[in-house]
């Protein structure tokens, strides 16, 4: 039998360069030139590819829990009927990888930096050569039972960290089709919560009454919702129905596409009995019909009587004052710095861009050591958050520079942007710019770093030669390059 391992041997990956360029059609019709330039002896592994055996297994993972009847994708991937008229769409959309329209939605690159995360739906290279022959080879349906057992699908709200403990509901809002967009404050929301409760994690989906099935007209997620952000946090509030700033704690924000945020396991954050929900910016717009919904807000709880273990740090990194992004220009770069006053563990990488935004690559510098830890695709109409898993967190030592790096593409390559002649600087909106990571962090005491080193190097069963992303002193004395300038240099007399 000749597996998608033995295929993409054969024919290899679509050049991550050639993907860059161009726009989406020109970049298609290479790839299908590129095929006829294959050997009749790499093709042969082609009538072995089926739809049955090694198509609809990589749809089920990875594509049905959205392109099915009732879910939020723009078409049905569960049946053969259904799939094969899509084969060179969804060859080329996956076969995009981790650029801005990927599918599925996740944009991480695999050639540099730390690979293991939570809850990662991409595909891989022997996956996408198995679509990629299967697309180019008359789409075989293969032997019915050759096939995995349907999914079921639950048509409630569909929770991708669990079932929360706690589902707190705004009120419902109305967006009338083709009006403008709208941002403000939304009405306070009780929790409901009767004694304090630590969570670990916290997920946001939106609930509407448009008809997938018959869409809204416009092509872009946007056609499938209202709600294009919400900032919001929990307090209390005071006789008069205001908000005590004292008593404020702050959520990751909510974006369209925005996944589970998940703390970590030996951190979380504090909801608070009797508090609410409060937000004074969200921001709605139209999908093209008039649509009312609402969001709902799944929070799940740590054991009764849990306290954590590492507290939240909040690590300036980013810059939404200073931007200037010139218009008809690609590859144009931003840089922002901050340095770790402490002992840092990095549960998650988050970039925030807007409409130019095409990556963003996050870097850790410690004295003579410059490592990337993670560089990922930008797409403003998808935005995604990066959860490390538990053995691959960053652990930092203070004295660490982070160092995040913006690729800004403004001109008519990119999709995204409306008028491409148009300089562009700082601002709220998507024709304006931020350049943020709104990723978490915790902190760790001198004990806890070490003990967390520790469990790294017996969880990787590490030896001395061995090298670690995001853990400079994983193998290695703990000596800051901030002490070693400070420590006098010895007396030479004379010489």
């Amino acid at each position: 039998m000749v597996t998608a391992e033995k295929i993409v041997q054969k024919i290899g990956s679509t050049p991550k360069g050639a993907l860059r360029q161009g726009k989406a059609l020109a970049c298609y019709l290479f790839a299908l030139s590129a095929a006829a330039l294959l050997s009749p002896a790499q093709t042969l592994a082609a009538d072995e590819v089926t739809f049955h055996k090694d198509i609809e297994p990589i749809l089920q993972r990875s594509c049905q829990n959205c392109h099915r009847p009732g879910g939020a994708g723009p078409m049905s991937l569960v049946t053969y009927e259904e799939v094969a008229p899509f084969a060179g769409l969804i060859e080329y959309k996956t076969g995009l990888r981790d650029r801005a329209g990927a599918m599925p939605p996740w944009y991480m690159e695999k050639n540099i930096g730390i690979q293991s995360y939570k809850n990662d739906p991409s595909l891989s290279d022997a996956e996408l050569a198995a679509i990629s022959t299967w697309a180019r080879s008359g789409t075989p349906k293969g032997n019915v039972a050759d096939a995995p057992e349907p999914l079921v699908f639950d048509d409630s709200v569909k929770w991708t960290a669990g079932t929360p403990d706690l589902i707190v509901t705004t009120n419902s809002v109305t967006k009338l089709a083709g009006t403008p967009d709208w941002w403000g404050e939304i009405d306070r929301v009780p929790t409901g919560l009767t004694e304090d409760r630590w969570v670990k994690s916290v997920e946001i989906v939106e609930v509407n009454d448009v008809d997938n099935e018959q869409g809204t007209g416009r092509d872009t997620v946007g056609g499938r919702y209202i709600f294009h952000h919400m900032i919001w946090g929990t307090a209390d509030l005071d006789e008069n129905g205001e908000r005590i700033p004292s008593t404020n704690t702050s959520w990751p924000v909510h974006e369209v596409g925005r996944n589970p945020d998940i703390f970590d396991p030996d951190g979380g954050r504090l909801l608070k009995a009797g508090s609410y929900i409060v937000s004074d910016s969200v921001h709605l717009h139209s999908n093209g019909k008039d649509t009312t919904g609402h969001l709902e807000i799944g929070f799940r709880f740590h054991e009764k009587g849990y306290q954590p273990k590492y507290e939240r740090v909040n690590v300036g990194l980013g810059n939404g004052v200073d931007i200037s992004i010139a218009g008809n220009q690609r590859d144009q770069e931003l840089h922002a710095y901050s340095v770790l006053e402490q002992h840092t563990k990095i549960i998650t990488f988050e970039p925030h861009l807007h409409a130019p935004g095409e990556r963003m690559c996050l870097e850790a510098i410690w004295g003579y050591t410059i490592e990337t830890l993670s560089c990922v695709g930008y797409d403003h109409n998808w935005v995604r958050g990066y959860a490390y898993d538990d053995d691959a967190t960053p652990l930092l030592p203070k004295g660490t520079i982070l160092h995040i790096v913006g690729y800004m593409n403004n001109t008519e390559t990119n999709p995204n942007i409306p008028d491409p002649r148009n300089w562009q600087g700082s601002g709220n909106r998507s024709v304006t710019n931020m350049f943020i990571d709104l990723g978490m962090r915790v902190s760790m005491s001198e004990e806890q770093f070490h003990e967390e080193m520790e469990k790294r190097r017996s969880a990787l069963n590490l030896g001395p030669n061995d090298h670690v992303i995001g853990c400079p002193l994983c193998l290695a004395p703990l000596v800051s390059p901030i002490a070693q300038s400070e420590t006098p240099m010895p007396d030479r007399g004379a010489d």
